[in-house]
């Protein structure tokens, strides 16, 4: 059996070790990080496995690596002993080709590392936009539409390192204030305060929970108890440890464990259900306990994982529109109104068997849906095809075949989705500014003229559980000038919403609005705007987690992409970053097996042709 060489770095010690299909592609044991394949040589592939490293948890920044760190780049895989990068090449030595499908911010990040890669790649999203669930556009009269308000985690480290790459980051992606607010009937404000003088993690964290005004002090004290139980405490010394205490919560609601833990139904209602809301679109009945301690180890021991960013203007401008540029700066193409029908494979390996480790069937690309001046669906051949869609999505375009052979497809048809619907109101004047409430201090200058709460916003006390004004967070195309505040609602759960018309709802929002800010009465909507998703997130309710597929298919050459994809983070902008970047992982580092299995089968057949001959001689 072939092998490869197990080496710690600067150890000089190394292992012979089998070599064996890598069937997990993301850490989920006890070590800090990936370990990463470097060519050597032609011929020698070397694995270093970085040593555990857990920095202190009570840094201000922690830069380790880690498995809620950064994904690896495929690159690495092509990296050899003098930094340099070998692209993938086909046996013939050509260039290989890929299609993206779907142009979300997984597909998207798949086509930029395949690019890096060396792959040609051509990206195929139905709709007239890209983004996905992040996409927008313009309207008629230049108004900016959104899919859903898009906010970032400190914690979205492989985004932010997208981002980093393309040279947006601190341009685009504004930091708040380290807090996160909550707006009650009556425009009465409270919020979890994580400043502390620049002390971090877990200490901020303590002192936002024990000083916050949303709950009373008896039910602060049970939120404590229900915490300190919590694996969260392990975190601060065994992060990987705890992970896995996570993980195995995943069959209970997080309102389950959290009253079994003693926790109060009060705390529940008035700060995790909004937070919820606003993570998952569910509310802490429905929500898995895996996603929410997950969210609250991060908090813990992560500084940077609580402070929020929200982007400068609208994402279609100033965070898709450089992914694109990258990826036709290398060659790719993303195409648009260009919706893909079917997956074409052939036989792979015609001993091969359902039950067999290796596929039956390989990927030979994708036949698109005909434009009205074409007589024919076109066939696109690919070596390599990611399939970065959605759960409703991805359910479509499986052919019933591989639901029945496939476990692995089978469990994507179980998965079940969330509805919501974004509310965008115009107003004629300043809707956050709480002229005659109890206002929050701008310890900053007004952004261009705009006035009021310039952060995400939570609210217990209305359906849109999470909302912010864009004209004051992100003006530079939200604010106008002699206009007022812009506010985007998310309105969770959007059941009841479904059927109702677009102005029913936003006449129904608009109340709500009022509630939650007298001083704005006086104020006249001007526009508004309703975008519904019948089908958004996976439903990431007890039990789901299982049924989450790995990145590598059962089908050779065919990857998936997308945040409901296996990966350690929630349905999230960064769990489709990381969606992306593990497919493409996968695809790299199943070519070079192949380029690894060719070589040595050229080496036998050669020592083989030099035997007989010596023989013969």
């Amino acid at each position: 059996m072939a092998a490869f060489v197990l080496q710690w770095p600067g150890s000089g010690e190394s292992v012979r070790t089998p070599r064996r299909r890598s069937s997990i592609l993301e850490c989920r044991g006890r070590s800090s990080c990936y370990g990463v394949r470097r060519r050597v040589s032609p011929r020698r592939w070397t694995r270093t496995v970085c040593r555990p490293s857990r920095p202190s948890p009570f840094s201000l920044c922690c830069e380790k690596q880690d498995a809620f760190r950064l994904v690896p780049s495929a690159t690495e895989l092509l990296r050899d002993a003098h930094g340099h990068i070998a692209p993938v090449r086909r046996e013939d030595g050509g260039r290989p080709t890929a299609v993206v499908i779907g142009a979300g911010l997984a597909g998207l990040t798949a086509a930029i590392e395949l690019a890096d890669a060396g792959y040609a790649v051509q990206v195929y999203e139905a709709r007239g936009f890209y983004g996905g669930k992040v996409g927008s556009w313009q309207d008629a009269a230049g108004n900016h539409i959104e899919m859903g308000l898009h906010v970032f985690f400190g914690c979205y480290y492989n985004l932010f390192d997208v981002m980093r790459k393309l040279g947006v980051l601190e341009r685009h992606f504004l930091p708040k204030e380290h807090r996160h607010m909550f707006v009650n009937d009556g425009g009465r404000v409270t919020e979890l305060d994580f400043r502390l003088g620049g002390i971090g993690a877990p200490w901020n964290g303590l002192k936002a929970f024990f000083t916050t005004e949303q709950l009373p002090l008896l039910h602060k004290l049970r939120n404590a108890v229900a915490l300190g139980t919590s694996p969260v405490v392990r975190a601060l010394l065994d992060f990987d440890g705890a992970m896995e205490q996570v993980r195995a919560l995943d069959d209970i609601s997080f309102s389950e464990w959290f009253r079994r833990h003693g926790g109060s139904q009060h705390s529940l209602e008035r700060l995790w259900n909004p937070i919820a809301y606003a993570l998952g679109f569910l509310d802490c009945d429905a929500i898995s306990a895996r996603c929410m301690l997950t969210i609250f180890q991060l908090f813990a021991v992560r500084t940077e994982a609580s402070q929020l960013r929200l982007l400068i203007g609208a994402p279609g401008e100033y965070m898709l529109r450089p992914m694109v540029e990258y990826i036709e700066q290398r060659g790719g193409r993303v195409v648009l109104r260009r919706g893909v029908r079917e997956l074409v494979t052939e036989v792979a390996d015609s001993s091969a068997t359902n039950t067999s480790s290796e596929p039956a069937e390989r990927i030979r690309g994708v036949v698109l849906r005909r434009l009205p001046s074409e007589t024919a669906d076109p066939f696109v051949p690919a070596d390599v095809v990611i399939a970065a869609l959605d759960v409703p999505g991805m359910q479509r375009l499986m052919p019933d075949v591989w639901r029945r052979r496939y476990r692995y497809f089978d469990n994507i048809t179980q998965l079940k989705t969330v509805p919501v619907a974004t509310v965008q109101l115009r107003f004629d004047g300043w809707v956050t500014e709480l002229r005659h409430g109890d206002p929050v201090k701008q310890p900053q200058p007004p952004v261009h003229g705009g006035r009021g709460l310039d952060n995400l916003l939570y609210s217990a006390d209305a359906d849109f559980s999470c909302f912010a004004d864009l004209a004051v967070t992100s003006p530079a195309d939200y604010y106008r000038e002699g206009a007022g505040s812009l506010l985007q609602c998310v309105l969770t759960p959007a059941d009841r919403y479904m059927p109702m018309s677009n102005e029913a709802i936003a006449a129904e929002v608009l109340q709500q609005v009022y509630r939650l800010f007298p001083s704005a009465r006086a104020l006249q909507c001007t526009w508004s705007h309703v975008v519904k998703l019948a089908q958004s997130l996976y439903r990431e309710e007890p039990g789901a987690d299982r049924l989450r597929p790995q990145q590598r298919s059962p089908i050779q050459g065919l990857y998936l992409a997308g945040s409901y994809t296996q990966q350690d983070y929630i349905d999230s902008q960064e769990g489709a970053v990381r969606s992306g970047r593990l497919a493409v992982y996968a695809a790299v580092e199943d070519a070079l097996q192949r380029q690894r299995s060719g070589e040595e089968e050229e080496e036998e057949e050669q020592r083989r042709v030099s035997t007989v001959g010596s023989r013969s001689g």
